[in-house]
C-alpha cells in the first residue's frame, strides 16, 4: 500500500482529485488532497507547502503528485517530507530562482497564449462534472507568484512526468519540450485533456499505482 499527496492547480480545490482518490482506494492506496490557501493573499509558496506537510501528518513514504500550479508547490513538499517519488500531472516545471509569474515568458507559453484563445480545460468532461468543477473554482491570489522559487536545485527525488496528448491549456508539443529541458526526462502519456483526474480518473490512478510498485521503499 502507497500514500499519496496530490496537490491541485491554481484556484481549484482538492475536490479535483476525488475520482482519483475512490480509484486509489480501489487499488488498496490511501491519499490526502488539501485545499491549497489560494485565496489568501498573505500566502506564499512556503504556505502551500505548509498545508499539503500538515495534511500528510505523520505519514511516511508519501508520494508526491502535482497538476499545473501544483508543480511549483509539489517540489517543496517533497524535500521536506523525503518522498520516494515525485510525480507531475500536466504540471509547471520550475527552475531555481524562478517565480511562477515569470513561468510563461521563460518558457515560451505567453507566445502560445497569444497565438491561441484560451482553452477550455475541461472540453473532455461530461457537461454535468464540468459544471461540478466550475462551481468549486476559487479565486487565485497572485502572492504566490512573485516570489522566486526558493529551492537552489530540483530535489534529489525520483521524478516522472504525466503528459496529456489532448491538453489544450499546455499543448502536448509544448510540455515535450519543457520536460525535456527542465528535467531531461521523456514523459509518460495519457490521452486525456488538462484536467485528466476528472476525465481518466482509473486510467490516472493506474499510472500511479505503478509508480508506487516502482519506488516504494524497498523496490
Amino acid at each position: 500500500m502507497a500514500t499519496f499527496a496530490l496537490i491541485h492547480g491554481g484556484g481549484d480545490v482538492g475536490w479535483y482529485w476525488h475520482l482519483v482518490q475512490a480509484e486509489l482506494r480501489r487499488r488498496g492506496h490511501e491519499s490526502v488532497a488539501p485545499d491549497l490557501p489560494c485565496e489568501d493573499d498573505s500566502a506564499g509558496l512556503p504556505e502551500y507547502a505548509s498545508a499539503v506537510v500538515e495534511a500528510i501528518g505523520d505519514r511516511d513514504d508519501v508520494i508526491v503528485v502535482a497538476q499545473s500550479l501544483g508543480g511549483f508547490t509539489a517540489p517543496l513538499v517533497a524535500e521536506q517530507v523525503r518522498a520516494p517519488a515525485l510525480v507531475l500531472v500536466t504540471a509547471m516545471i520550475p527552475a531555481p530562482g524562478e517565480r511562477p509569474e515569470d513561468w510563461m515568458d521563460s518558457t515560451g507559453f505567453d507566445q502560445i497564449l497569444r497565438e491561441q484563445p484560451q482553452a477550455d480545460v475541461y472540453h473532455d468532461l461530461p457537461p454535468e462534472l464540468a459544471a461540478q468543477a466550475r462551481s468549486r473554482s476559487r479565486g487565485q491570489s497572485d502572492t504566490p507568484g512573485r516570489s522566486p522559487w526558493p529551492l537552489s536545485a530540483w530535489p534529489d527525488v525520483p521524478t516522472r512526468f504525466i503528459l496529456c496528448t489532448e491538453d489544450r491549456f499546455f499543448p502536448a508539443g509544448f510540455m515535450r519540450r519543457v520536460v525535456r529541458d527542465r528535467l531531461g526526462i521523456a514523459p509518460d502519456e495519457i490521452a486525456a485533456g488538462h484536467c485528466v483526474a476528472l476525465s481518466r480518473p482509473a486510467e490516472l490512478a493506474d499510472m500511479l499505482a505503478g509508480y508506487a510498485g516502482r519506488f516504494s521503499p524497498g523496490k
